[in-house]
C-alpha cells in the first residue's frame, strides 16, 4: 500500500511522487530508498507499480511522474525544444532533495528511465549507492536498429502496414495501431492479458501523448523525435557504482544492446530473464524482483 503520496516543488511546475513504505524506517534499517524512473518518454509511473514488492523488506521505493505526464504538471503547449534530456536530469535531481534522500539513495531506470538514470549516474551524485538499468540500451540509434531487426521478423502483411503508415504520416491511424500491436505482444508484454495498471500507463500516453511524440515518436520503433539520437557510448565509464543490467530474452532492448552497457560500465552484473520480454517485472516478476532485491542489498554497503 502506498504510504504517502504529492507533490513536489520543480521551478515553476509540479512533480508528482508516491512512496511505498517509510523513507525515514527505511534508512533506520539500513536501506537506501529506491527511486524508480518510468519509460517513455512519455510513459508514467503506473506500469512499473510491480516494482512496490520491492518495499516487503522495509525498503521505501519511490516512484513519480516526470514532468509533462501521469499526475504532474502537463504542458501541451510547450515548444519542441523545452523537452530534452537535461530537463529530466535536472527533474531527478529536485526530486531527490525534496524527499529528502539526496544523500543515500539507489536509482532503478526502465527503458527510457533508464536512459535518464545512466546521464544520472554519469554525473556521479555524491548520494547515489548504485543503479539498476532495466531493459534499456546506451543509444537510442543502436535500440532503433534492433528493434528494425526485430521488424523483419513480423509477418509480411503486418511490416508492410507498419511500412506505408509511417511513409505516407498516418501512424495514427486505426490500422497502424493494430499493426503496431503484433510487434508489442512480442517484444514488449508476452502476456495475453495485460494487467489494468500497465493498460492504464498505455492509456496515459493517448491521453497526452505530447512527451512521447516530440522526443520518441509515433511507436515503440518507429523513432522520430528529438531524442532519437541519445547515447552515452563513450561516457558509461564514469558511472561509478554498483550497476545491475536486467532485461529480457525476447526484449525490444534485445540482448546484444546490453552487452554495450556491460562492457562498458565496470564492474557491473548482468541478468538475463529467460522467456520475458520489455516488462520482465511483469511477466516473471517473481525471478525479476529477487533479483534487484539481491543486488540492492549487497548495494546497501557500498560508500
Amino acid at each position: 500500500m502506498m504510504n504517502r503520496s504529492g507533490l513536489v516543488r520543480f521551478g515553476e511546475f509540479e512533480t508528482w511522487f508516491g512512496i511505498y513504505g517509510s523513507v525515514e524506517r527505511s534508512l533506520d534499517l539500513g536501506y537506501a530508498p529506491l527511486v524508480v524512473l518510468h519509460g517513455g518518454p512519455g510513459a508514467t509511473h503506473d506500469y512499473l507499480l510491480d516494482l512496490a514488492a520491492l518495499s516487503s523488506c522495509g525498503r521505501a521505493v519511490i516512484f513519480y511522474d516526470q514532468l509533462g505526464n501521469g499526475n504532474s504538471t502537463h504542458l501541451r503547449d510547450a515548444p519542441v525544444d523545452f523537452w530534452t534530456m537535461d530537463l529530466f536530469k535536472e527533474e531527478l535531481n529536485s526530486l531527490v532533495k525534496e524527499l529528502g534522500v539526496a544523500d543515500r539513495y539507489h536509482v532503478l531506470g526502465q527503458s527510457w528511465g533508464g536512459f535518464l538514470a545512466q546521464e544520472h549516474a554519469i554525473e556521479r551524485p555524491l548520494g547515489l549507492r548504485s543503479v539498476v538499468l532495466s531493459n534499456t540500451a546506451a543509444s537510442f540509434p543502436d535500440f532503433i536498429a534492433e528493434c528494425n531487426k526485430l521488424r523483419q521478423k513480423l509477418p509480411t502483411e503486418v511490416e508492410s502496414t507498419l511500412r506505408k503508415h509511417e511513409a505516407e504520416g498516418t501512424t495514427d491511424s486505426a490500422e497502424y495501431v493494430e499493426a503496431c500491436e503484433v510487434f508489442y505482444r512480442r517484444h514488449l508484454l508476452r502476456l495475453d492479458e495485460w494487467p489494468a495498471h500497465v493498460a492504464h500507463s498505455f492509456a496515459l500516453i493517448d491521453a497526452d501523448p505530447t512527451v512521447y511524440h516530440t522526443m520518441n515518436g509515433p511507436s515503440e520503433f518507429h523513432v522520430i523525435g528529438t531524442a532519437k539520437n541519445w547515447t552515452s557510448v563513450g561516457r558509461l565509464a564514469r558511472i561509478n557504482v554498483p550497476t545491475l543490467v536486467i532485461s529480457g530474452e525476447f526484449d525490444e532492448a534485445t540482448p546484444a544492446l546490453q552487452e554495450t552497457l556491460v562492457s562498458g560500465i565496470s564492474g557491473s552484473e548482468q541478468i538475463l530473464l529467460k522467456n520475458t520480454s520489455h516488462l520482465a517485472f511483469v511477466e516473471d516478476p517473481g525471478s525479476y524482483m529477487a533479483a534487484v532485491a539481491t543486488f540492492l542489498a549487497k548495494a546497501d554497503h557500498y560508500s
